[in-house]
């Protein structure tokens, strides 16, 4: 800490280069951060062999509906506590941005299936019995300013209704909120009857079903009973968890794992090109202070240590706004995208990556500026400056 004085004044002798390759630094952290938080959506859970709640979609592919029949079936299975089903309505209100999560299901089944889901008993019971009825996330109410007892018109862009109209109208009669700081209530719940009954097309079918297993239950032999139960039938279905479903929905905009790693990779070599040509070319301009640090008596060591500290200084400076950054981003990425993609967090264990990778990156983009500063003779410096 001693030299931290002259470290400060090193880092900051070039304003608007040092500005510049924080910002650099302070971007590729925050797609570390952004990219990190969504890639733990897709991982968290994916092991079956741990999964507590399953999901049973179409084998072919997930926008294809299954029976509604196959409830008790499913609900039959050895290992099975409780089941219920959920739909993807795909609608907007008002303006085609103001898209989010809507979905038909059972009130009860639907709300003891997600015990992090809290809505007041009073207000459940009034979902279950209103028939146009609705519940939708406190974040979702705060966005449009919801209040209970409003009017709140769905425009459909999947579920025409029998009469050919497009325009659904529900009676907001709940607001629920989510106890897992990883999930979002950012979603509406209406009533399957309701919806199925009044659609155009589809009618008897559901999206998805969602079961909770046993304890003690093998999730991945109640998996393998489900879907060899349905073998050979004309909807055949898959089982896996709640991580692989919802990464499902990603896929069908391409391979997102490896877009994530693509991305990574070319920010961060291009941000060790920065940062290496940013301190190649502050020792060029510094050469001279090197000699005269030298002849003060400044051993090699300590030259190497001064410069490389210089780097991880830059580094930790552009890298911890970055992180930060991210970490406020995620919080409004599993708000908004949440019942799209439930599970958006950045881990702990990510931020202590990105730490380690800050210093990491700060030594590998120091070193060999550092490694020539330090085999620099006092002659040599002198007769270069």
């Amino acid at each position: 800490m001693k030299y931290f004085g002259l470290l400060w004044k090193n880092v900051w002798r070039k304003k608007v280069r040092t500005l510049l390759t924080i910002l650099s630094v302070f971007v590729a952290f925050l797609l570390y951060a952004l990219l990190n938080g969504i890639g733990y959506a897709f991982n968290v859970g994916a092991d079956v062999a741990n999964a507590e709640r399953l999901i049973v979609i179409d084998k072919i592919s997930l926008i294809n509906p299954v029976p509604v029949s196959y409830m008790n079936r499913i609900a039959s299975t050895p290992g099975v506590a409780a089941v219920t089903h959920a739909s993807w309505f795909g609608g907007y209100y008002q303006d085609q941005r103001n898209q989010f999560a809507q979905f038909p299901t059972d009130p009860y089944a639907y709300f003891a299936m997600y015990p992090e889901l809290n809505i007041p008993k009073e207000q459940l019971d009034a979902f279950a019995s209103t028939r146009t009825g609705a519940v939708v996330g406190h974040e979702l109410a705060e966005q449009f300013g919801w209040k209970i007892g409003d009017r709140i018109p769905i425009q459909a862009t999947i579920w025409t209704k029998a009469d050919g109209g497009r325009t659904w109208e529900f009676e907001l009669v709940g607001i629920f909120s989510s106890s897992d700081p990883r999930g979002s209530s950012a979603f509406m719940l209406m009533h399957y009857d309701y919806f199925d009954e009044a659609r155009a097309f589809g009618k008897g079918t559901v999206g998805w079903y969602v079961l909770r297993v046993n304890k003690g239950a093998d999730p991945v032999e109640i998996a393998n009973t489900i879907d060899a139960g349905f073998a050979n039938s004309p909807n055949e279905t898959e089982t896996s968890t709640e991580a692989a479903f919802a990464a499902s929905f990603a896929k069908q905009f391409g391979n997102i794992a490896l877009i994530v790693q693509l991305i990574l990779g070319a920010v961060f070599f291009t941000l060790l090109l920065v940062a290496g040509n940013t301190m190649a070319q502050s020792i060029r301009e510094r050469i001279s202070e090197i000699a005269v640090m030298k002849t003060l008596g400044f051993g090699d060591r300590s030259v190497l240590l001064v410069i490389l500290s210089e780097s991880i200084l830059i580094m930790m400076i552009g890298g911890i706004l970055g992180l930060a950054a991210g970490w406020f981003f995620i919080q409004g990425l599993s708000v908004e995208m949440g019942a799209f993609l439930p599970g958006i967090f950045l881990s702990p264990n990510a931020l202590i990556f990105g730490m380690a990778f800050i210093v990491i990156v700060g030594v590998l983009a120091g070193i060999f500026p550092a490694v020539k500063a330090m085999r620099l003779t006092i002659v040599e410096a002198l007769a270069r400056a």
